[in-house]
């Protein structure tokens, strides 16, 4: 892994909003969405689970006290939002390890993990760097793993226009499935879509397999 301190989009945005994180996440309904985005995954004792940009650690923290008995590690290149998930985890009693990593260069051997999860981080990369962090997923998934995908859905929608100049224009689903394609996933497919309330928008699940 290289140690180079590369640019990065925080989990709020900007750096100094990482106090609004909890608010956001409940005002947008993201609890919600990460409980169905977990139930896809379907996690069980004993699996090794990667979270890949797990900001403060909502996700992983939930899966803990889901499945107490599965090992759990979050990678995300914040430090601020790393110290915060450290916190709660601690807070709780929660066995989560937090590691500083990107998702493009995973400081973990090959085949290391039943499970990689991503929640509403693959719009953050650009192009060449989606196809990066989802090479390094497909290496440190174990044969018979999943990855499994919530993210905004960047369609354009009907009486919608706020994609077309944004991050998310051509991040569709369609183009996000033929990345993890072409990065020797399998049984990659299309898992539900839904609609959230305020800056969640229209969001969509996608799976792959090893």
């Amino acid at each position: 892994m290289s140690e180079t301190v590369r640019p990065y989009i925080p989990a709020m945005g900007r750096h100094w909003m990482l106090f609004l994180y909890d608010p956001f996440v409940k005002l947008a309904g993201l609890h919600r969405v990460h409980g169905e985005l977990l139930d896809r995954a379907g996690v069980r004792p004993g699996h090794t689970v990667l979270e890949i940009g797990c900001g403060p650690g909502d996700l992983l923290l939930r899966l803990a006290r889901r499945e107490p008995r599965a090992e759990l590690t979050g990678i995300d290149p914040d430090p601020a939002a790393l110290r915060k998930a450290r916190r709660k985890a601690g807070r709780h009693g929660l066995p989560v390890r937090f590691a500083p990593a990107y998702a493009d260069d995973l400081p973990f051997p090959d085949d290391s993990f039943d499970r990689v999860l991503s929640s509403y981080m693959l719009h953050h990369l650009d192009a060449d760097q989606q196809v990066a962090a989802v090479r390094e997923v497909r290496r440190v998934l174990r044969p018979g793993g999943e990855l499994h995908v919530v993210d905004a859905d960047g369609t354009p929608h009907q009486g919608s226009r706020r994609h077309r100049h944004s991050q998310l224009a051509g991040h569709t689903p369609e183009r996000i499935l033929r990345v993890m394609a072409s990065a020797g996933l399998t049984e990659v497919r299309e898992n539900g879509r839904g609609q959230g309330r305020t800056a969640l928008g229209h969001y969509v699940f996608l799976r792959a397999g090893v």
